[in-house]
């Protein structure tokens, strides 16, 4: 489930980030759609790293042992 959910942001994080160059490219750089479009895809980084953070934390990623 853990997999899942992670694949899956990862997929939003580069449709996000695509979809903010298609709308640098389209906008010359004048449009909010860019900016918003970046941001969600700052969001959607900073929501993986605190779901791995946790899936760690609370034992559902098994730490590096030697």
């Amino acid at each position: 489930m853990l997999k899942l959910l992670v694949v899956l942001l990862l997929l939003a994080i580069v449709g996000s980030l695509f979809s903010g160059l298609f709308y640098l490219y389209r906008d010359q750089g004048a449009g909010e759609r860019t900016v918003r479009a970046l941001t969600l895809r700052i969001g959607l980084s900073i929501a993986l790293f605190l779901l791995l953070l946790a899936g760690f934390r609370f034992g559902l990623i098994p730490g590096y042992t030697q």
